[in-house]
């Protein structure tokens, strides 16, 4: 039987298509071929718990496959949210509980048809960036052994890289989503706070913790989180999305990029981030040098003030019990002891004036694009300087999710001594999916292999799955691009999609009447096939858009050349009497270039 590793989703599915009873099969095998002793994993299924997670879904799924859009899909989880019925550790064996249901996530993957089949090493209680503060032992790099995986969500990074599963769920406080995503050459989702329940996590920092996704493509990462996330009414940090942000990133985005980027004297890092940077010019981006600083006096408040207070919170009763954690963490969570209630709402104030700067900046971009992290250590470094090193790794990332930011972590150019070094793009809450559209395209100009494994990018094309969250809109003729009135999509985040033209049954008329011209667009038995463009615009912004639409124009459905039906323009009738018809051009553009020639 070919070897199930490094498998995407697509492939996965394909295994499947033929013959889906082979899934119990497959799956026992692929479980068989796990290392026991891999201390990545500090727990496995037992095959029965494999077959029971299988046998509900192979019938539904027979029924009805698209139902079940990860049907067989194994997945590895961070081992302090819950599986229903496996034990939850943190990596702290005295904290040690057997979940009684499955954390919402993990519910919604399930639901899904994915499987479970292991739960991963972390620092412990989600404490670091580093993957060495764990009784379990230190997770490695899996391009060096000598160096850190990145943590804290260290073994659902590394079981990913290698292709051990098909994605991994990690959390992300202060960067353990992407950290390590950047330390092993693979794609790191880290959502808009509240995207993700948190029902049924261990926090670390409540206020600031998020499940995250570890995947080999971005496609992949998207997908799992498209089914992962949704409103949780049982998590009071859940939030609805608010459906006003892009569906996609134009073309030649504008980036910022720090100024004056730190590496703390690293200079394979530096020298990968350079080579990003060109490639990021080469991909049509522009790219705008800003001032860093907010950035990172927000980040200096995650550890370095009250708001460590909140770690203190999550261990609970566990910081009297100093002798059964790690040494490391203890010391960290307990020293949020030393701050008064004073000093807590002093830092909120600093965050909220912080956080306010930093998205003024960010509202003049398409994205921030920073290293995922400026540096790397080996794991005797680390021993050596275990607080201060691990402070370096949250430079560019400890910020997020204070700011209330959304992240993707991106494999890039690896370094000169042949270790991954990432990038990672930063935005607005809710620009999940317009992250995710360019880093689609990143990582097909890359072409780096995924993760670990070896293996080459997928030779299909990857696409997003269809939104639900967004209005496409045909425009015909003012609202094209570069007309008077573009901008009415443009300022809602409506995004560009294509040009194309309607079924041959429309005809085309010139409004003349008004300050601007405008086309009327009739639908009719005999008619031509006219050039639209096609625009996403953003579900929540789509009835202002409407609402500035006047007589005798209106928004209606329009069918397309190829069959599909979206909603367009179109004109009442009594209007069209006294209007000129221009359908002989084939659009609006070629029109008014005429109207310039004569």
């Amino acid at each position: 039987m070919a070897s199930t590793f490094g498998l995407t989703l697509n492939e996965w599915q394909q295994r499947y298509q033929q013959e889906p009873q082979q899934i119990y099969t497959l799956l026992q095998t692929h479980l068989a071929a796990l290392n026991t002793q891999d201390n990545a994993w500090l727990y496995l299924a037992t095959p029965a718990q494999l077959n029971a997670q299988i046998e509900p879904l192979l019938a539904s799924y027979l029924r009805n496959p698209a139902a079940l859009p990860l049907f067989g899909v194994p997945f590895a989880v961070k081992d302090n949210i819950d599986v229903a019925g496996w034990p939850t550790t943190a990596a702290c064996p005295a904290f040690t509980y057997t979940a009684e249901k499955d954390a919402f996530v993990v519910a919604q993957l399930k639901a899904a048809g994915a499987i479970v089949i292991g739960k991963t090493n972390l620092d412990q209680y989600a404490t670091g960036l580093v993957g060495t503060r764990s009784p379990f032992g230190a997770v490695c790099n899996t391009f060096d052994a000598d160096y850190v995986s990145g943590g804290s969500s260290s073994g659902s990074a590394s079981v990913l890289a290698r292709g051990l599963v098909a994605f991994s769920l990690g959390t992300d406080t202060a960067g353990s989503g992407r950290v390590p995503a950047g330390f092993n050459n693979m794609v790191g989702l880290k959502p808009t706070k509240g995207w993700f329940s948190a029902s049924g996590v261990v926090p670390a920092c409540r206020l600031n913790d998020t499940i995250s996704v570890f995947a080999l493509t971005v496609e992949d990462a998207f997908i799992v989180a498209s089914v992962a996330g949704g409103y949780d009414a049982d998590d009071a940090y859940s939030r609805h999305n608010p459906h006003t942000a892009p569906a996609s990133m134009k073309a030649h985005p504008d980036f910022a990029i720090p100024a004056n980027p730190e590496f703390f004297d690293d200079a394979a890092a530096e020298g990968a981030w350079d080579q990003a940077l060109e490639a990021l010019l080469a991909s049509g981006a522009t790219l705008h040098p800003i001032d860093f600083t907010p950035f990172e006096k927000l980040a200096e408040q995650l550890y370095y003030g009250p708001w460590v207070a909140e770690r203190t919170v999550a261990v609970g009763e566990m910081i009297n019990r100093p002798e059964e954690m790690d040494p490391v963490v203890h010391g960290i969570v307990s020293s949020g002891l030393k701050y008064s209630a004073v000093q807590a709402y002093e830092a909120e104030y600093l965050r909220a004036e912080l956080t306010r700067q930093i998205q003024q900046t960010l509202a003049q971009f398409d994205a921030l694009v920073v290293p995922t992290s400026p540096t790397i250590h080996t794991q005797e470094e680390m021993k050596q300087e275990p607080v201060h090193y691990n402070s370096h790794f949250g430079y560019y990332t400890n910020f997020t999710n204070l700011a209330d930011l959304a992240a993707l972590a991106l494999p890039a150019p690896f370094r000169n001594d042949d270790l991954p070094a990432g990038i990672t793009l930063i935005a607005p809450a809710w620009h999940d999916r317009a992250l995710a559209d360019f880093g689609l395209r990143w990582q097909q100009q890359m072409a780096l292999p995924l993760g670990a494994t070896g293996r080459a990018q997928p030779a299909v094309h990857a696409a997003l799955p269809v939104s639900t969250d967004h209005v496409r809109v045909a425009v015909v003729g003012a609202h094209l691009t570069g007309m008077p009135l573009n901008f009415q999509l443009t300022t809602r985040q409506a995004v560009f999609v294509e040009e194309t033209q309607t079924a041959r049954c429309y005809r085309l008329f010139a409004l003349l009447d008004g300050p601007i011209k405008k086309p009327g667009l009739m639908r009719a038995e005999q008619g031509s096939a006219i050039t639209v463009e096609l625009w996403d615009i953003p579900l929540a912004r789509f009835g202002e858009f409407v609402a500035e639409i006047p007589a005798p124009l209106g928004i209606g459905s329009l069918t397309l050349a190829n069959g599909r039906v979206v909603k367009g323009f179109i004109c009442e009738g009594s209007a069209l009497n006294s209007a000129l018809e221009i359908t002989e051009f084939g659009g609006w553009r070629n029109w008014l270039a005429a109207q310039g020639s004569n």
